[in-house]
């Protein structure tokens, strides 16, 4: 580093990207004592996407949220939460819905699936992204964050002494460390030349997607009323599969009192089968429903609020997401897709995982590379893991049963690691013990908790080589599915009384009956390393 430049200021951290992890992490580490320098190249509101919440972040938000004494993290780890104090232009989660189409034909009710997120407990949520990203942006400002939008990176050193960034506008600003949280354009994966190519992602897709209005209750269709699934599809998170991709429907008006008429809409192809071609996003999505009439009956009367995003392949990786004085977090480190709403889990993860070290440092001054070497593993993991389950379902597409068992793989690494993280959770909240915490990362399955990541990552890898033998055409998809349901079976740390390994049940609902057969089958007939999960 040139030590003659003369930086404006001075900070313990410097956070590219000033979005939800960025604001995250900013409030986090301002909250607990550290110097944060908050850059971002655009302002707030602004629209993004990847709006719905799972379980399993929910629970990451509270550790967030007690762990670093960021009370206000909390309400972002349930419906009414952020409904009362974030964005009652937010919509709620009751479930996971799937429902499968074959084109040119009917649509045949018994191809559904569903997965219901007990409301007894608590109920997920569709995130108005640019409210609730604007409100950790100020929530890190009011802890102490130097906010600094509209500016660009012109250029990055790093070096034992520390980082020198160079911004568009003439200024200079120097940190003991730098963190990446500004997604594909990641300035630091440019400078360091950190991109995987190509990328090691096995699944292909692309996607084009808005905000709509008018769009109709799937349950009000024709197609639907022969539907049995337990929650009605408008509560939550419908995804419309068929052969070669997906397309996800995100109401922010489905609840009693609901304010905001839109509708998050976005179609995702695999863009070998379908590639991109000259037509508009919206003559696109228009031939899309043409072929699909039965999906078409939701957006009868339907159209966009604002200009349809159209991307190229969405997958990219990183050779490595550490380095000297930096780290790449969250979409600057890579995607996947956005199949099975784990954006905001990876998010969460990270900034779980990368605070506490951030905020040893800047107390203790050390930053080596070694100290922040989890983080990269937890990374790369988080990435694979995630791929193996997308590359599995889009194979699956081709063929309902196969994508009927992999859709139970997926259910598998929903449930249990869900089940570990809130188990540590109330452990800490118990003693206020930080190493309950810490013990989360003491696997050798970075991406999976233990106890349940090395059963986890076992099954993953037999569902993904099966389906890649599915796509050779080296096994039937028939005889694949019939492979992964015996495995799921035959699998001691899945809780018997989910009978996850039964074709016939698609559709999934976890009632206090069902939880509570489930804790007589962990105190009685589960594996040790599980029973620990139900005690």
């Amino acid at each position: 580093m040139n030590t003659t430049d003369r930086p404006d200021d001075r900070y313990d951290v410097a956070i590219l990207g000033a979005g939800l992890a960025g604001g995250m992490l900013g409030a986090v580490l301002a909250r607990n004592g550290v110097k944060v320098l908050l850059i971002d190249a655009g302002v707030h509101p602004r629209f993004a996407v990847g709006e719905s919440t799972i379980p399993y972040t929910s629970a990451m938000t509270r550790i967030v949220a007690e762990r670093y004494r960021v009370p206000e993290i909390e309400a972002l780890a349930s419906f009414r939460g952020i409904q009362d104090k974030i964005s009652p232009l937010s919509g709620r989660k009751q479930n996971f819905g799937f429902v499968y189409h074959r084109e040119g034909r009917e649509q045949n009710p018994e191809e559904i699936n569903q997965l219901v997120v007990p409301e007894w407990q608590r109920t997920e949520s569709h995130l108005f992204r640019q409210d609730t990203d604007a409100f950790l942006f100020h929530l890190a400002v009011r802890y102490g964050a130097t906010p600094l939008l509209g500016t660009r990176i012109a250029d990055i050193e790093t070096g034992p002494d520390g980082v020198l960034l160079r911004c568009d506008k003439g200024r200079a600003h120097r940190a003991r460390y730098l963190v990446d949280c500004g997604g594909f354009r990641s300035p630091v994966a440019e400078k360091f030349a950190l991109r995987e190519e190509p990328t090691r992602a096995r699944h292909h897709s692309r996607s084009l997607f808005t905000h709509m209005v008018g769009v109709t209750p799937y349950d009000q269709a024709p197609s639907a009323a022969g539907h049995k699934q337990p929650s009605p599809w408008h509560h939550g998170t419908l995804h419309h599969v068929f052969d070669g991709g997906w397309l996800w429907v995100i109401p922010f008006d489905n609840h009693d009192g609901a304010i905001s008429p839109l509708c998050s809409v976005g179609l995702t192809l695999d863009e070998r089968v379908h590639p991109q071609g000259a037509a508009t996003p919206q003559e696109e999505f228009e031939a899309f429903l043409a072929r699909f009439p039965q999906i078409a009956e939701q957006f009868t009367g339907a159209r966009p609020v604002r200009p349809w995003v159209s991307t190229g392949r969405l997958q990219y990786s990183s050779t490595r997401t550490v380095g000297e004085r930096y780290c790449l977090t969250a979409h600057a480190a890579g995607f996947t897709d956005a199949l099975y709403s784990r954006g905001l889990t990876n998010t969460l993860e990270v900034v779980n995982s990368l605070a506490w070290r951030l905020i040893e440092a800047a107390g203790d001054g050390d930053w080596s590379t070694e100290r922040f070497a989890y983080i990269d593993r937890l990374q790369q993991g988080l990435f694979d893991v995630h791929d193996d389950l997308v590359y599995s379902s889009f194979v699956g597409f081709g063929h309902y049963d196969l994508w009927n068992a992999v859709l139970r793989v997926w259910e598998s690494t929903s449930i249990m690691p869900t089940m570990t993280v809130e188990r540590a959770y109330r452990r800490f909240m118990a003693g206020r013990d930080e190493q309950v915490l810490r013990d989360l990362e003491q696997t050798s399955t970075p991406g999976l908790p233990a106890p349940v990541g090395e059963d986890i990552r076992a099954l993953l890898t037999f569902t993904r080589t099966t389906c890649q033998a599915v796509e050779a055409g080296a096994v039937e998809p028939a005889e694949a599915a019939r492979r992964i349901f015996a495995r799921v079976r035959e699998a001691e740390f899945l809780p018997a009384p989910f009978a996850l390994g039964d074709p016939a049940t698609r559709c999934f609902e976890a009632t206090p009956e069902l939880l509570g057969q489930a804790v007589e089958w962990g105190r009685t007939r589960a594996p040790q390393h599980i029973a620990q999960l139900f005690g």
